[in-house]
């Protein structure tokens, strides 16, 4: 797992990128460290605990995600073949989707906070990193960058053994909170992601990948915050 942490968070450690792509598997082991500050931010429900909370996860995991985020909503709003739809996505100038995909999914996280216990974010965190890997092993790449090279690595034994990690780190909180089931809608709106994907670009690269991740985790606190409110206990 500690060659992952240098591809997919900020933490200060070294990696070997050559065996990165036969570790993941462990990326749902990721969710306890990257949400963990923030957490630790939240827990005292402070003013603004929930901004800076999220600024706190994004200290930890970094902007590559929303980045590609960005990209990934301005060639889905294009209208054309897949080559335009690309070439948009690949354009280093951010249009007016990939502001507005931005300011929703950070809105939709600091906002859905206030509303939910402090260990959301480590569930949202899990939901993250778990669609990341399921994006993966849908193994349809697009070009030849880091998710083709990633994609290469994937395999039935890392899908199954990630899933058994996810449901292991998942189902005792579930046990205490059954609400927290509700985290699962962010998996839903993860799965649409790698749907629009699919449909849009023929295929996943980076950018993608990395809007599967942002949206999954905003996905995950909204469908969390509306179960809180509706069915509080």
């Amino acid at each position: 797992m500690r060659n992952l942490l240098p591809f997919f968070t900020r933490i200060p450690v070294k990696g070997d990128f050559e065996r990165v792509r036969n570790e993941l598997w462990a990326l749902p082991l990721l969710a306890p460290l990257t949400s963990a500050l923030a957490t630790l931010v939240l827990y005292p429900r402070l003013p603004l605990s929930n901004v800076l909370a999220i600024l706190t996860l994004y200290l930890t995991i970094g902007l590559l995600h929303l980045d590609g985020l960005a990209d990934w909503a301005d060639g889905i709003m294009v209208k054309g073949n897949f080559e335009r739809k690309i070439k948009a996505m690949k354009d280093l100038n951010t249009g007016i989707a990939g502001i507005f995909a931005l300011v929703m999914v950070l809105f939709l996280q600091v906002y859905s906070l206030p509303f939910l216990p402090f260990y959301a974010l480590f569930l949202a965190e899990l939901n993250s990193k778990f669609a990341m890997l399921l994006a993966l092993a849908t193994k349809k790449p697009l070009g030849q960058g880091l998710g083709a090279y990633f994609m290469e690595g994937m395999n039935g034994r890392q899908l199954g053994i990630g899933t058994a990690l996810y449901l292991l780190l998942l189902l005792p909180v579930a046990y205490f909170e059954p609400r927290s089931l509700a985290s699962l809608l962010g998996l839903l709106a993860g799965a649409y992601v790698i749907h629009l994907s699919l449909r849009n670009f023929g295929g996943l690269n980076g950018d993608c990948i990395g809007a599967v991740a942002e949206i999954t985790r905003a996905g995950t606190l909204l469908g969390m915050a509306v179960v809180w409110v509706y069915f509080g206990g």
